[in-house]
């Protein structure tokens, strides 16, 4: 069995051993109150059969017949035994209830001749296992104390003319009073000790639940600290990938190029070089140099226009702009985790080449900001138009920036804009806000699609 199972097993047994101790006082209890007033209606009883009822036996329990006593006792007991098994959930709850039960346990105090006042320990016991704070526990112990005090006096029972056990009790001989007596006093002691071990293993069942607490609490911190490092360690392994990714597509693109337009313009400038060697003494040859390189040269363009149409994004090559926001939205929220909220209602058809790319990579970048630098869990995606502009608003929930440093994304954004003639505006008070505008020109010559709207959540 590992540590924590020993710490559980023995939690579970101090609560276990409290919940008992606190059952054998509501039992013993009641067997002790139920004793009390069996013997005292029975010496009621032998009084009247012997025609002993003298002035002070009239003066309170013949009023009623002797075995309504016992009756009235359980009655009375029950009534306190289902008034402490209600939960309190507030302080207010509490208060009714111990002033019910104090009630309760003075009607049976009253009926047995305030001769056992043990039920007194019995709800301090129930206050104690209340979750409370020890200043309202203070007060009530205190005032269960000075009640207990006032049970165990002699006024009220001088004060309601109430006969005392032991005058009730001379009916006995006095060996068997004696012993009576003294089994109610040994049955208060054990009421008492049990009430001890039931505090003692109380105390310590919380002590359990605070150190429990306590481990709970260090577990979750130590788990925090490894989240937050695995966190930092997996975006330095984003920003590293990030970096690598770009690193490759730089190495590729100068590849390309060095393959493409490098070749190309090598083979010119040797062709040339050749030609003005042939210029004079071949000119026949060196129109069929130029021929060759002219064909070098076609073939160069050819290569360099097929290296930047690679650079494309392949979600453009394969399906319409709308569809291909979609898809990227799509992808980021299920690898992210992140809600994306688009909203389009005007027609993303019929545009050029270089306006899907520009606003495929708006949309690209602007929600990748978004979760790198702003960590934004929502990201707003809407796209309009207002006459010949196409409207592109991106927000986000994220942190925001006060002073906003333009980074290459923002940047490149510009450039892209720019050459559109359109043109970018951001701003980072709450969360972080961008507005790119894209000048239409297919709009005016041609009919809109009919509005729609979509949202993607």
């Amino acid at each position: 069995m590992t540590e924590n199972g020993k710490i559980s097993s023995y939690e579970n047994s101090i609560d276990t051993v409290s919940y008992q101790l606190f059952r054998f006082m509501l039992i013993f209890n009641g067997i002790v109150v139920l004793f009390n007033t069996m013997v005292t209606a029975h010496a009621i009883h032998g009084f009247i059969i012997e025609g002993n009822v003298f002035e002070l036996i009239t003066k309170f329990h013949l009023r009623m017949p002797y075995w309504k006593i016992p009756l009235i006792v359980i009655l009375l007991y029950i009534s306190l035994l289902s008034l402490l098994s209600i939960e309190c959930h507030n302080h207010i709850e509490l208060i009714v209830k111990l002033w019910l039960e104090i009630m309760a346990c003075f009607g049976i105090c009253f009926f047995s001749g305030f001769s056992y006042t043990g039920m007194v320990l019995l709800i301090l016991a129930d206050v104690m296992r209340n979750r409370i704070d020890w200043k309202k526990k203070l007060f009530y112990i205190m005032g269960l104390a000075c009640y207990d005090l006032v049970l165990n006096s002699s006024l009220p029972a001088s004060y309601m003319n109430v006969l005392s056990i032991k005058t009730i009790w001379s009916y006995y001989r006095y060996d068997v009073e004696t012993m009576l007596t003294g089994a109610i006093n040994i049955m208060f002691l054990l009421n008492v000790f049990a009430f001890i071990m039931y505090m003692v293993f109380l105390t310590l069942e919380q002590m359990s639940e605070k150190e429990r607490i306590s481990m709970l609490y260090e577990e979750l911190s130590e788990v925090n600290s490894r989240l937050e490092k695995a966190n930092k360690q997996l975006e330095a392994y984003t920003e590293e990938s990030v970096r690598a990714a770009e690193t490759r597509e730089r190495n590729r693109f100068a590849q390309e190029i060095h393959d493409t337009l490098g070749h190309a313009l090598t083979g010119i400038v040797t062709g040339i070089e050749a030609c003005i060697m042939l210029m004079d003494i071949a000119p026949d040859a060196t129109k069929e140099q130029l021929k060759a390189i002219e064909e070098v040269a076609r073939q160069g363009i050819t290569d360099v226009r097929q290296s930047v149409k690679a650079l494309r994004p392949d979600a453009l090559e394969r399906m319409e702009l709308k569809d291909a926001l979609l898809k990227i939205i799509d992808e980021t929220q299920r690898s992210t985790g992140i809600s994306i909220k688009f909203e389009c209602d005007a027609s993303l058809v019929n545009f050029s080449t270089d306006e899907e790319e520009a606003i495929y990579r708006i949309v690209q970048e602007g929600v990748t900001n978004a979760i790198r630098h702003g960590k934004a869990t929502e990201i707003f995606i809407n796209i309009t138009r207002v006459n010949d502009l196409l409207n592109i608003r991106i927000k986000d929930n994220g942190i925001g920036c006060s002073k906003i440093h333009k980074g290459f994304g923002l940047h490149h954004m510009e450039e892209r804009l720019a050459l559109l003639n359109g043109k970018l505006e951001y701003e980072g008070s709450d969360g972080f806000t961008i507005n790119a505008s894209v000048p239409i020109r297919w709009g005016s010559g041609e009919e809109e699609q009919s509005k729609k709207e979509a949202e993607y959540d």
